[in-house]
């Protein structure tokens, strides 16, 4: 039972627990095992340090300190007794309670908050900004005046600590990750451990011993309250109290040994009674203290005394695996055993165990039933898990009712056993379950509580009931409340509950057991033994250790009961488990926060560690800093709270922690210090201080206690001499805003140490982060003058004292004298040069912008106000500052004096940041001048009402009063002149200046006397603005003042402004620092729509040809594209300015003439100039002569002229651009023979380089020369081919001339000018490979010779590959020959021309010219073997080839023909002619019979004609189905055969055309349906029979029989009309009507196996929320879905559409053909399993007309369905009122005049395997698997209500429409087998067998009547079976013969039925061709 450590009592009385003297005890272990819970005092942890020394020898040194074994010694108590032995100080020594609740364990009276942290964040660092930044610029007036106040390098290093760096593992907790670094060698165990265990060694020694085992048995269960409880295996509870002394040994001598081991014990609520399940299924109840004899005895009970009697219980030899106790009572429990059963046993009152009666009630379970061979096994059931709901301590409705929650491995059920059982709740396991995970299942209930320390704003006073439960690894938090009371229905209606499920949390394995250690903290222990501590509101796994090694005890209790589940492991079945885990529930239990583990050989307990304890853990190992550092995570309540016992309110947390935090610090530094004062070891490093000083800067900081950390933690470190540790580590918080207050002392020394470091900046920083009003101003002036501290001097006096004046006077004065060379008498001599205006102008930007120096931040409005006006009154009051009576007074005594020192001071300082600085003030609104802003400030001096009243205008006047030539250098005069410039052009309704002014103000920003680029550019900016407001009277005669000022902006915006082209474009090109703006301008000037005039064009264009050189400099490729778009006629005026340039010239060319570069064509204008691209040839041989050939090629005739280019080509090597050009212009025969002349150039090289082969130093290079000449002969003379190639085609001639010319020509041997042109070209690549051939072979001939060659030599020779260059070469001969072939003996083509060029002739030729050159033809006839061996070797390969190619054909052709003669399939089931169906559903069985009696008669004309035939005349069987010729060489058809048609008698013919009709393959006028069973003619009701049991589909439902429907106006039947209908009055509660809302469920007496189901309904239900009604067929349901189901009319809540769906085992699909119209297919596999489709979904389509169901249907009067069922498919088709076809209102329905149908089954499946023994059923359920299940996803139904019963339950009125009204319900036959009333199916009941039947057998040739033997049909398949076969699937080999029976028939076979004596009209085209079938089928394949 849960407890809530001072929130809650499971007990009825709280004063019977609380006066126990165990529970006391219980207490006390709580104090001793929970460690240091807060009696502590800081004196108490220095005495633990101080114990650490003495044993400094020998502990480790560790990170902050030094690793004690103080915990260990303190843990190391004697563990006999529960019950500390040694002294300690209680809780309430302090004073105060050490958790939120006043106990000392872990208090959660509160949710814990979402995302806590588990360490200390560290302090980001934040950089010091400012509102105004500087731009990026030197220019003056752009800047912006900051002061830079040096950030701290130790700013931000605010280093968390080392301890929370380190990573989550299996052992985790914010204890263990601190400590990761300290080196343990006591022991494995840390203690700091999440859960500290302590075994139970006095209980663990008596029950694990030797005699222990003897005399009770091993322990197999444990149960904890105020005793700890064993069950063992003999059948014995030992009861221990806290003391571990065994208090009652039960069970000894009564009958309860006898049943067996105890499975289960539990406590009563108030710990005076025990209760033991056992192994054989009885229950024993005793008194703890009466141990005598039980109280209460549940027996076991027979099976079959079970089934007869009225009471229930468990069976015989079920082990009861769950009890407990329900409310307070000891004579009510409840109980589950390992079968699935549970049960609630409350026993009556009386004297005696005798007098007691028990009544035991089933709440879970079914009672085992006799196992049917034939039926299926129903799925194993157990119970995973079962609890009891304990008594809070706050009444909740749920108290009544004994709540009861059973965990199974399909559903968690929650059952109210008083005063009844009834269901309260239900839910199914998580979908999310990992599929093969392992299945277990626990669960653990918390009581509602009353909550302390509630929030302010908080309206609850109490907790809500939760339960935990868990299937495999998924957690769920289920909340239970009562519902609102509701006044309307009065007090005397129980209130209902109301479940939800609030969160879901996912493990990585299985989880086993599960405990609350208290009201927000849960424990849970997965299947390896791991601890997982886990924080109910987020969910977040806060701490988890691994339990391995304590051998929890576990027991395999469930596998055997499920086995089914795991050992029939299918892949593909998500439900399936890979292994059923242990029960490890009975061994892991907790109270009062503890958690008691029974293991194999002890017992523990262990204690969740809290707050105080990890704190105490870490001092007692030396880690005080990680100590002080993990209390201010607590608190701040960074950390899991409820985990370690923290309230999750503020107030009370801080209240808990601040004091222990304090007393650490206090006790750090003591131990710190005082170790380095008396111990001998060395002093703490630096570093460590430092981390020591920063952790208790962090917590001081926290807990708002500044006069600790300045009193007492500075006071340490001061004795110490470590104050500079101190101080430097608290300047980041000063520098973080979180300090801005010092003691004086503190300050005083702050600035000491940081001088004496050099830190002055730093220091400065500092000091203006303070607070001015309280610290000593006195004092840190004078600190700050004498250490020249002017930012921090600047700010006391601003902030401290208010005054902005005096200081500022100072430095001005100071320097002003430094400047003039006087000597400092006074303070002023501390102001030295080394702030200067550094300081003075960022100060002055500062306060006039409004803020405060040095920091930026913003000052008040009026502060603000009041600095300004002292700040203007001091520069430009006209005096030196002290004002105006001083001014007057001293003018009245006559004393000359100069107006407005101050100003001119500063501005002898430096005038242009002065003005600079102003330029930024004119920002400012104060300038505004506002007289309103002076009437407010009425309390100010006469100096700064003068300021208030200062405005821009003031300003400027003064300037230019003061600032005169004069007085001023032209230096300093610019900046004045660029300051007004601005400001005036800001400003003009503020600020007016006279013309003159300005006009001068031009002249001298023209004149400007620096020669410097930002002077320049300052200059003509200030000019633009001031001519944005200023149009000065002669602006021309500025222009050459601007030009000679390169004011070249001004100079464009004045020339575009008056359209002043060319002098624009002249001012692009002087201004060189934008060359893209020349492109542009020439752009704008040039373009379309420039609008200039003629000569304007040509003055701009006068001004390029002037800076053509300039415009090419700026980037060559761009002026090309820019003049080639606007002014092409440039260009030999810009290639002219380029003519040093050759490189830029080709650049320029290639961007306008080579398309290749610029991706554009050659334009018109630049390919006209011939000479432009001539000099473009010539560049491009010089700069990329690989590019040439490919440039030329593009190029036109006539574009160049060959002379120009021809040297140019030559002498770069392009000689093959040479060639094209010589080609293009005719001069073939000069360009091969320059190409040849060029072939013999490289050959020279070549044979030098082979010849000196052997004398090259360089082998490597001399190969690399030969393998570039050989490649450049191969490129030359295929270059030489395609010259010849070219010619040979150009000059071909087709006239019988030429022909003539040619044939006299091979006669006298002359040849043609082509012929001559291919044999010079081989002569010359001939012998060039011959000349290559002999040069290597003479080398190789040689260096075989010398046999004395050296080896070097020979290495040198051999590097050089010649047989390379001979085999490249020899290849090049052949590829010529080749070549030249190819062109003479191209086949000669229609209207082709022919060419002149004989082969032969030129081959002759060639021979000729080689002998008479060369007598001895041994070289040449090497070459020419090679070349023509070659050619034969080719000739085999194409022979070879051209043989395979044969053959591949010949096969492919062969199977072509095969598959012609197989047929073609269809491409519909209707004849074309008749349109009659005439295979697949619906086709009928007449087409066989129609078959069947043309086989018969055609066999009698076949026995005629061989009776007919003479004797002696041979037959001879030429094939299948091929006919044979007698002697008159008639054609005769072969026997057993169907006839081709082709050859068919007359007698024959006329026979058939006398029975067309019977013989048509669409005939269906015998297969017509019979009528079976008429259900509304017959007796409705007398032929259904009315469920009652519970719904199958989980409906919210109560099914009633016939009477009570016909007496509650369910079912009524009239006039031939049939309704059945729902309650629709009644408003339901779950007391009243626990089962759901009445309705029917009819079921049919018959079954069926096929047959055509009519129904015709007038109404239907649907539409309606919460509705699931079903019009559907279906087989036995223990069996279900072996023989299948099929849904004909379904749909749940507001659908409108018709679901049509077949459910099935695995291994039933439907396939997609398209042969159905009017719906789409949901989901293609029948089977109820079916991966990747939801659960139970089977093949299912989905109707797309609104009219098919519901509303839709009824309004439109209702319809009719169809439904078809064969060996084939089942097809459904729906027609609304409307469109009844007439057939089946007349009675004889015809499917295959129906058209498709709305849904077809077929494809995938065997129909009579998976389909069988159907019964039709109605029924109208509501809510359920599906319609509850998809309610929240509906738009209409889910607002109506949160769930679907309550919806159902409280509207009776919204299902009046929810009813049937039957018109008819009618089944037809075909073969009077269809119905088998409730007979089990036979073998001999289908009236159809499967296709793969059909295939004919050896034995078909033994029936009287038999098909054709080429047919291959049983005569045992169905007309379906056949038509399937012979038309289906003609394209497979199974029946040839059949197709050729389709073909036969003629269109004469098929008379309109309607007309005698001839074909109709429309059909007489048909007779020509073959039958409707077979002219389809073969169009179906494109075949006439």
């Amino acid at each position: 039972m849960s407890s809530e450590h001072g929130e809650t009592d499971p007990g009825p009385d709280d004063s019977s627990l609380d006066d126990a003297s165990d529970t006391a005890a219980v207490a006390e272990t709580v104090e001793h095992d929970e460690g240091w819970v807060g009696s502590y005092s800081s004196s108490r942890i220095v005495d633990i340090l101080q114990e650490a020394r003495q044993d400094e020898g020998q502990e480790s040194e560790s990170t902050h300190g030094i690793a004690f074994q103080g915990y260990g010694r303190y843990k190391e108590e004697d563990e006999d007794s529960l019950v500390p032995s040694g002294p300690k100080s209680p809780p309430e020594a302090t004073g105060r309670p050490l958790s939120a609740d006043g106990s000392s364990s872990i208090p959660d009276d509160s949710p814990s908050v979402h995302g806590s942290l588990a360490s200390v964040l560290g302090r980001d660092k934040r950089l010091y900004g400012h509102a105004r930044s500087p731009t990026p610029s030197l220019r003056p007036f752009d800047r912006r005046f900051q002061a830079n106040p040096s950030s701290s390098p130790f700013g931000s290093v605010r280093a968390s600590p080392p301890a929370f760096h380190t990573s989550h593992s299996r052992q985790v907790s914010v204890g263990s990750q601190i400590a990761q670094s300290i080196k343990d060698s006591v022991s494995s165990e840390t203690p700091w451990d999440a859960i500290r265990w302590t075994k139970l060694r006095k209980i663990s020694g008596q029950v694990f011993s030797e005699i222990g085992k003897r005399n009770f048995g091993r322990p197999t269960c444990i149960a904890v309250a105020a005793s700890i409880a064993l069950g063992t295996s003999k059948g014995i509870i030992l009861v221990f109290d806290y003391h571990q002394n065994l208090r009652t040994v039960i069970g000894p001598g009564t009958k309860a040994v006898e049943c067996g081991p105890l499975t289960s014990i539990a406590l009563s609520a108030d710990h005076s009674a025990i209760s033991g399940g056992h192994t054989n299924g009885s229950i024993f109840t005793w008194d703890i203290t009466k141990p005598a004899k039980p109280v209460l005895q549940i027996p076991s009970t027979d099976l079959s005394r079970l089934r007869s009697a009225e009471n229930d219980g468990h069976v015989s030899g079920s082990a009861v695996l769950h009890v407990g106790f329900l409310g307070t009572r000891h004579t009510a429990l409840v109980s589950a055993d390992g079968t699935g059963m549970a049960f609630a046993h409350h026993a009556a009152q009386g004297m005696g165990i005798l007098a007691r009666s028990i009544r035991s009630t089933r709440v879970l379970g079914r009672y085992p039933e006799p196992k049917v061979a034939s039926s299926r096994p129903k799925k194993p059931s157990s119970v995973l898990a079962l609890s009891a709901l304990p008594l809070g301590n706050v009444e909740q409705a749920s108290d009544s009712m004994d709540l009861v929650a059973m965990l199974t491995p399909y559903l968690l059920v929650i059952v109210s056993t008083t005063p009844i059982a009834q269901t309260q709740y239900k839910a199914a396991r998580p979908k999310e379950l990992e599929a093969h995970s392992a299945m277990s299942g626990c669960l653990a209930w918390f009581p509602a509580v009353k909550l302390k320390n509630l929030e302010l704003n908080s309206l609850k006073t109490s907790s809500k009931t939760k339960l935990a439960y868990c299937w495999s690894n998924i957690l769920t938090i289920l909340e239970v409340a009562g519902s609102e009371p509701n006044e309307a229905n009065g007090n005397d209606k129980p209130q209902e509950l109301r479940f939800k499920p609030r969160k879901r949390w996912q493990a990585e394995e299985s989880i086993v057991a599960i405990q609350w250690l208290s009201r927000s903290v849960l424990g849970l222990l997965t299947i390896s033994q791991q601890l997982i501590i886990l924080e109910d509101v987020s969910l977040k796994v806060t701490e988890s250790s691994d339990l391995i090694q304590k051998h929890v005890y576990h027991a395999d209790l469930f596998s055997q009961q499920l086995n089914l589940l795991v050992e029939q492991l299918d892949e593909e079945d998500s439900s399936m488990h890979g292994v059923v885990a242990d029960a490890f529930y009975m061994s892991f239990r907790a109270y009062k926060g503890r958690l008691f583990l029974l293991g194999y050989n002890d017992i523990y307990m262990g204690t969740l560690s809290n707050w105080a304890d990890r704190l105490l853990a870490l001092m007692e190992c030396g880690d005080f800093i990680g100590a002080i550092q993990l209390a201010t995570v607590y608190y701040n309540g960074d950390a899991e709270k409820a985990t370690i016992g923290l309230p999750e309110d503020d107030r009370s947390r801080h209240a808990l922690v601040q004091e222990k935090l304090l007393e650490m610090m206090a006790a750090s530094l003591k131990y710190a210090f005082g170790k380095n004062r008396n111990a001998r070891t060395p002093q703490l490093q630096h570093n460590q201080l430092r981390e020591l000083a920063s952790a208790c800067f962090t917590a001081c900081l926290c807990v708002g206690d500044r006069d600790f950390l300045f009193d007492a933690v500075y006071s340490w470190y001061e004795e110490a001499n470590a104050q500079g540790v101190f101080l430097e580590t608290m300047e980041p918080y000063i520098n973080d805003g979180e300090i801005n207050i010092l003691p004086p002392t503190v300050v005083k020394d702050l600035v000491n140490h940081f001088m004496e470091k050099g830190f002055q900046a730093r220091l400065e920083d500092v000091i203006c982060r303070l607070d001015p009003q309280t610290i000593d101003i006195d004092q840190l002036t004078t600190l700050c003058k004498e250490n020249n501290l002017f930012d921090a001097l600047l700010y006391i006096w601003n902030q401290g004292l208010g005054d902005y004046i005096t200081i500022l006077s100072d430095i001005i004065e100071s320097q002003s004298m430094q400047g003039s060379g006087q000597a400092n008498v006074d303070m002023r001599s501390d102001l030295n040069d080394s702030t200067g205006t550094s300081k003075l102008f960022p100060y002055l930007s500062y306060i006039l912008t409004g803020r405060v120096y040095p920091t930026g931040k913003e000052m008040s409005e009026d502060k603000a106000t009041v600095a300004k006006a002292e700040i203007f009154n001091f520069f430009f009051s006209g005096g030196d500052g002290q004002g105006m009576n001083d001014r007057k007074k001293i003018a009245t005594n006559g004393r000359s004096i100069v107006p407005f020192t101050n100003l001119r001071k500063i501005l002898n300082l430096d005038a242009p940041s002065f003005l600079s600085m102003l330029n930024e003030a004119f920002e400012d609104d104060f300038l505004t001048g506002s007289t309103e802003r002076t009437e407010d400030f009425q309390n100010v001096t006469e100096e700064q009402r003068f300021g208030l009243s200062i405005n821009r205008q003031y300003v400027v006047s003064i300037l230019l009063e003061v600032m005169t030539s004069s007085a001023y250098a032209p230096e300093d005069m610019i900046y004045l002149d660029m300051f007004l410039s601005r400001n005036l052009a800001k400003y003009p309704q503020f600020v007016l200046l006279p013309g003159a002014t300005l006009d001068r103000i031009l002249l001298d920003l023209c004149n400007y006397p620096i020669e410097n680029d930002g002077v320049t550019e300052d200059c003509q900016l200030s000019v633009e603005y001031l001519l944005s407001i200023y149009q000065p009277p002669d602006i021309s005669s500025l222009m050459p003042l601007f030009s000679r000022a390169k004011f070249f902006r001004v100079l464009k915006s004045i020339y575009k402004s008056e359209k002043q082209y060319s002098e624009l474009l002249q001012t692009c090109f002087e201004d060189t620092s934008s060359p893209d703006a020349v492109f542009q301008c020439i752009a704008d000037c040039l373009g379309h729509k420039s609008g200039l005039s003629e000569k304007q064009i040509d003055e701009v264009k006068a001004v390029i040809a002037r800076h053509a050189q300039v415009l090419c400099t700026f980037d060559v490729s761009r002026a090309a594209s820019t003049l080639e778009q606007y002014a092409s006629d440039l260009h030999e005026v810009a290639l002219d300015a380029l003519k040093n340039d050759d490189h830029s010239r080709f650049r320029y060319l290639r961007q306008i003439l080579d398309p290749s570069e610029s991706g554009k064509a050659i334009s018109d204008r630049a390919s006209s100039n011939s000479g432009l691209i001539e000099l473009y040839v010539q560049l491009l041989c010089d700069y990329d002569p690989h590019h040439v050939t490919e440039y030329v090629e593009h190029l036109k005739s006539g574009d160049i002229r060959l002379e120009e280019v021809l040297p140019a080509l030559e002498s770069s090597g392009a000689v093959d651009a040479a060639v094209v050009l010589l080609a293009r212009e005719g001069k073939v025969r000069h360009g091969i023979d320059r190409l040849i002349q060029h072939l013999k150039t490289l050959e020279s090289p070549l044979l030098g380089l082979l010849e000196r082969a052997k004398d090259s130093p360089d082998t490597a290079n001399t190969q690399e020369a030969c393998d570039d000449l050989t490649e450049s002969l191969s490129k030359y003379a295929r270059v030489g081919i395609w010259l010849c190639r070219g010619q040979t085609k150009a000059a071909a001639n087709p006239n019988a001339l030429n022909q003539q010319l040619r044939r006299s020509r091979s006669f006298k041997g002359e040849l043609s000018v082509d012929e001559t042109l291919w044999l010079d070209l081989l002569d010359a690549v001939v012998q060039i490979t011959k000349n290559v051939t002999e040069a290597v072979e003479s080398q190789r001939n040689g260096k075989e010779g010398r046999k004395s060659d050296d080896r070097t030599s020979s290495q040198k020779i051999k590097a050089v590959n010649n047989s390379k260059h001979v085999l490249s070469l020899r290849t090049l001969v052949q590829d010529t020959f080749t070549a030249l072939l190819t062109t003479t003996s191209d086949s000669p083509i229609k209207d082709a021309h022919q060419t002149n060029v004989s082969f032969l002739r030129i081959l002759r030729a060639f021979l000729e010219r080689v002998s008479l050159s060369s007598p001895s033809l041994s070289s040449l006839r090497t070459v020419l073997a090679t070349i023509f061996s070659a050619y034969s070797y080719e000739e085999s390969l194409l022979t070879l080839a051209n043989q395979l190619l044969d053959d591949d054909l010949f096969v492919h052709v062969a199977k072509a023909t095969a598959l012609r003669k197989r047929g073609w399939r269809s491409l519909g089931q209707v004849c074309e002619g008749c349109g009659k169906r005439v295979w697949g559903p619906g086709a009928g069985g007449d087409i066989w019979y129609a078959w069947e009696r043309t086989q018969q008669t055609e066999a009698l004309q076949r026995d005629a004609n061989e009776e007919t035939r003479p004797s002696g005349t041979a037959v001879t069987n030429n094939g299948k189905g091929k006919g044979v010729t007698d002697e008159d060489s008639k054609p005769v058809q072969s026997s057993g055969s169907v006839p081709s048609g082709v050859a068919r008698s007359k007698a024959s013919r006329s026979e058939n055309n006398a029975n067309a009709k019977e013989r048509c393959l669409a005939a269906t006028t015998l297969a017509a349906y019979t009528l079976q069973d008429d259900y509304i003619q017959e007796g409705f009701f007398d032929q259904f029979t009315f469920f009652t049991g519970s719904d199958p589909t989980e409906g919210y439902v109560n099914f009633v029989d016939q009477s009570t429907a016909s007496s509650g106006g369910l079912i009524s039947s009239s006039s031939g009309v049939v309704h059945m209908g729902v309650d629709n009055t009644t408003v339901l509660t779950d007391s009243s009507s626990p089962a759901g809302r009445n309705s029917v469920r009819l079921t049919s007496n018959k079954s069926y196996n096929h047959g055509l189901i009519i129904i015709d309904l007038a109404h239907m239900p649907g539409g309606e929320c919460g509705t699931w009604p079903a019009f559907w067929m279906f087989a036995n349901a223990a069996t279900w879905p072996d023989q299948g189901e099929i849904d004909i009319i379904e749909g749940v809540n507001s659908a409108s559409q018709n679901a049509m769906t077949l459910h099935t085992t695995s291994g039933c699909s439907v396939t997609n053909t398209g042969g159905f119209t009017g719906s789409t297919l949901n989901t293609p596999n029948c089977d109820v399993d079916a991966a990747g489709q939801s659960a139970n979904a089977g093949c299912s389509f989905g109707a797309t007309s609104t009219q098919s169901f519901g509303q839709g249907f009824n309004s439109a009067g209702g319809g009719v369905y169809a439904t078809e069922w064969t060996s084939q498919s089942i097809s459904i088709w729906f027609f609304p009122r409307g469109s009844i076809p007439s057939d089946i209102n007349s009675g004889s329905p015809d499917p295959s005049g129906w058209g498709l149908p709305t849904a077809l089954f077929a494809g995938g499946c065997n129909i009579d395997q998976y389909i069988q023994n159907q019964n039709i059923i109605f029924d109208t359920t509501f809510c359920g698997e599906w319609a509850g299940a998809v309610w929240s996803t509906d738009s209409t139904c889910a607002p109506l209500a949160d769930t679907c019963q309550h919806y159902v339950e409280a509207n009776p009125g919204a299902f009046s429409d929810a009813y049937w009204e039957i018109n008819a319900l009618k089944v037809y036959s075909n073969d009077g087998s269809t119905s088998q009333g409730n007979a089990a199916p036979s073998s001999a009941s289908s009236s159809a067998v499967p296709v793969a039947s059909s295939i004919a057998s050896p034995s078909a040739a033994s029936q009287s009547v038999a098909p054709p033997a080429s047919s291959s049909v049983a005569p045992s398949s169905s007309p379906a079976a056949i038509t399937s076969t012979l038309v289906q699937d003609v394209v497979t080999s199974t029946a040839p013969a059949a197709v050729e029976t389709v073909t036969a028939l003629s269109a004469s076979d098929f008379p309109d039925p309607g007309q005698q004596g001839g074909i109709p009209e429309k059909r007489k085209r048909g007779t020509r061709r073959r039958s409707h079938l077979a002219e389809h089928l073969h169009v179906a394949h494109g075949h006439s």
